[in-house]
């Protein structure tokens, strides 16, 4: 009896080291050439490669709104992955003034961000389009976005386009400056995505306390598409992965 249940185990060891061998030659070349495909597909709508007739990349114009303002209103010019215009109207709360600001000619604000760990790590560029990353009001007023457009932006203004799935969003920002005698409690804000009215926070040694915040955005398609591949992609590599670990448990389980 010993001898048979050592020769039948003897069998089985064998078939699935065969498995294993074909799993390994067959299916893991396969699965890496789907998602070689499936990242270049991705890729491609970031890089948007069908040009115009003189080579260059074509430019799309998405209208910026939203259902709860009309306080801010623009439109964006993508040309690729790459934010080279934008034309932002902002009705300031107080006074009713009509501000109109763009891109300095010299100024673009690249997607590219998105797209540095997508070769690299499948997880963080998904996550980077469906969970935008938090910043400091301090942050935001310093980062070199503030200092794109022309005409300046007021002292009292502050503005952050970030990606969100398919959507490009702008939020708009309007500060109040704190005197030194306030008597409010200073409590300055944490990272977030949006801020809303009341944070606070200090910027070479002045306090700020937003007034008021518009956020308004455009959908832009193909941004769907790329979290799309990004996650079947993810689907695949998990996939070669369970079968890849149902070897490995049960060797493991026959090593004890």
């Amino acid at each position: 009896m010993a001898t048979a249940a050592a020769a039948a185990s003897s069998v089985e060891r064998g078939v699935l080291e065969e498995e294993f061998k074909w799993l390994l030659k067959e299916e893991v070349h396969s699965v890496l050439k789907q998602l070689q495909d499936i990242l270049k597909e991705a890729s491609r709508r970031f890089t948007l490669p069908s040009g115009t007739a003189d080579g260059a990349t074509k430019q799309e114009n998405f209208v910026l709104g939203s259902s709860s303002t009309d306080q801010v209103k623009g439109v964006l010019t993508l040309q690729g992955d790459t934010l080279c215009q934008a034309e932002v109207n902002l009705k300031v709360s107080r006074t009713n003034q009509l501000l109109h600001f763009a891109f300095r000619e010299d100024k673009q604000w690249k997607m590219q961000q998105l797209m540095d760990a997508v070769m690299l790590q499948l997880t963080r560029a998904r996550n980077r389009l469906t969970t935008p990353a938090t910043m400091t009001l301090p942050e935001v007023a310093t980062i070199g976005l503030t200092k794109m457009f022309t005409p300046a932006l007021p002292p009292d203004i502050l503005l952050n386009f970030y990606v969100n799935v398919n959507k490009l969003c702008l939020l708009v920002y309007q500060l109040h400056a704190l005197q030194p005698n306030s008597t409010k409690n200073f409590r300055p804000a944490g990272s977030s995505v949006l801020h809303n009215p009341g944070a606070m926070f200090e910027l070479n040694n002045q306090r700020f306390e937003i007034s008021h915040v518009h956020k308004v955005e455009c959908v832009v398609p193909w941004l769907n598409d790329a979290l799309v591949f990004f996650t079947v992609s993810l689907q695949l590599c998990q996939q070669l992965k369970d079968k890849i670990s149902i070897f490995s448990s049960y060797w493991n389980f026959r090593a004890y």
